[in-house]
């Protein structure tokens, strides 16, 4: 085993990939957890374990997102299903989440929604960690919601799901949330052509490009708020490196007696805006 992680890590280097790619295809095939896999180094892999191992190694040096191999994304702790039809969800998103779960530890069974849902990794880790709140995940991909849906069932928690446009499906019910959270589509269009292959040929372009400077689904998500937040609610989203000051500056636009203040991620980079209503 040891050769052979050695083998794709060189092979992972040469072709641009994340050299420790192979220890995530490594512990996949052998349903491991990366301690066991560590304790087994010098294992002898059988034959079918070393054929599958190198086809799961060059279909990535192709540019297949490991996660698409293995079906499976870690999130919050949490092991979500994802595929082509949603974004694989990052590190990054999960600080989005921490911040939201501070801000509103003091409030009493919140109802909360999650607009672009995608997998559902934010809405399903929202109520596993608050069970006593009434979430919404809202997603204008069907087979995104199906995704999310199934995640839901096999982490055993009650989710409503609505099908629709940005903030639409809650403006349609008359819903109103005390927290909306949201990892809109931030890179701008022009940048497609800077995105690996990883990306770009394998996540969905609906959950990728937000228009010519990045900014679109911001505005239009900024220009609902109003009719969609309670007195007294919060806002929190995730946005492109650079971008929390534009972010910050159309929130004001809409909401300027009101309190914005941009969140910064663990390794120091502004990352996230939240609004206070």
């Amino acid at each position: 085993m040891y050769e052979a992680l050695n083998w794709a890590s060189s092979y992972l280097t040469h072709h641009g990939r994340d050299a420790n790619a192979g220890e995530y295809i490594m512990k996949h095939i052998l349903q491991v957890e990366r301690s066991q896999m560590l304790a087994r180094l010098h294992d002898v892999l059988s034959e079918e374990q070393t054929k599958e191992f190198e086809r799961l190694v060059h279909l990535h040096a192709e540019g297949v997102p490991v996660q698409h191999m293995t079906g499976t994304e870690e999130f919050y702790g949490r092991i979500f299903s994802v595929n082509s039809d949603v974004l694989i969800p990052r590190p990054e998103t999960e600080e989005l989440v921490y911040y939201a779960l501070e801000k509103i530890k003091d409030m009493k069974s919140p109802v909360i929604a999650d607009i672009g849902t995608g997998s559902g990794a934010i809405a399903i880790t929202m109520k596993c960690e608050r069970p006593e709140a009434n979430v919404y995940a809202i997603d204008l991909s069907k087979a995104a919601l199906k995704i999310a849906e199934n995640n839901a069932n096999k982490l055993g928690v009650p989710i409503q799901f609505l099908h629709g446009d940005l903030l639409e499906p809650l403006i349609q019910r008359n819903i109103k949330v005390d927290l909306l959270l949201s990892n809109p589509p931030y890179i701008p269009n022009h940048e497609r052509e800077t995105l690996s292959a990883v990306v770009v040929d394998h996540e969905p372009h609906m959950a990728l490009f937000g228009g010519e400077d990045g900014l679109d689904l911001y505005r239009k998500i900024t220009r609902q708020l109003p009719f969609v937040l309670k007195v007294g609610g919060i806002a929190g989203v995730e946005t492109g490196a650079g971008q929390t000051e534009a972010v910050a500056a159309i929130f004001q636009e809409t909401f300027p007696d009101r309190d914005v203040k941009i969140m910064y991620d663990i390794n120091g980079k502004d990352r996230m805006v939240f609004l206070h209503v």
